[in-house]
């Protein structure tokens, strides 16, 4: 069996080469970048990122806004120095599956590894899919897009009309050519799509 890749993100050479000996030691295959943007030119298709949770640059947040905007859906595990509850809580909300904290405690190290193993699998099929439906949803225009956010509150398409000012034969204009965009051959499959997006109405 292939080890599971990691893709080890950190700008100072020594955390870099601590997280590579870790990762090797452990039985792991390991990547390093100096930065998110260096392992986004790469697009790594498997594996797991372990990134810096770095507040002057965005934090998590932004290293997973730069993943998904480069087509990575991988699962992130972040790390600080000494982060605080309030650091750890923003990354997990942000979307990282765990926090390590610097320096490196290496049974800890192995037994996160253990444990997300299979849920990072999981996870970044989630992810693949959000980035894979936003990418579609983006080529909506307004007018598509509203009818799908109130398509997937239910609405009917005189709702619709109603709601959008717009005649019902219009929103059946909108409608088929939001649908054609999505690749969506029933409704339930571009609600389907929304849903998994994970958009803000």
């Amino acid at each position: 069996m292939e080890a599971t890749v990691l893709h080890c993100v950190d700008a100072d050479s020594r955390t870099r080469a601590e997280l590579a000996r870790a990762t090797f030691a452990l039985g792991y295959h390991a990547e390093v970048y100096g930065s998110i943007e260096e392992l986004a030119q790469h697009a790594p298709e498997d594996g797991i990122v372990i990134a810096r949770d770095d507040p002057s640059r965005g934090g998590i947040s932004e290293a997973l806004d730069v993943l998904e905007r480069s087509g990575v859906w991988l699962s992130v595990i972040a790390m600080g120095d000494a982060p605080s509850a309030a650091r750890i809580v923003a990354a997990v909300k942000a979307g990282a599956l765990d926090y390590l904290s610097l320096p490196l405690d290496r049974q800890r190290f192995a037994a996160t590894l253990r444990r997300v193993g299979e849920e990072a699998r999981r996870a970044a099929q989630l992810r693949r899919r959000m980035i894979e439906a936003r990418a579609r949803i983006a080529d909506l225009t307004t007018r598509e897009r509203e009818v799908l956010d109130q398509l997937t509150e239910g609405a009917s398409n005189k709702a619709i009309a109603r709601a959008l000012a717009i005649s019902p034969r219009t929103v059946e204009i909108h409608r088929a050519n939001m649908m054609g965009k999505l690749g969506a051959r029933h409704p339930a499959d571009a609600v389907r799509l929304r849903i998994e997006a994970r958009l803000e109405p």
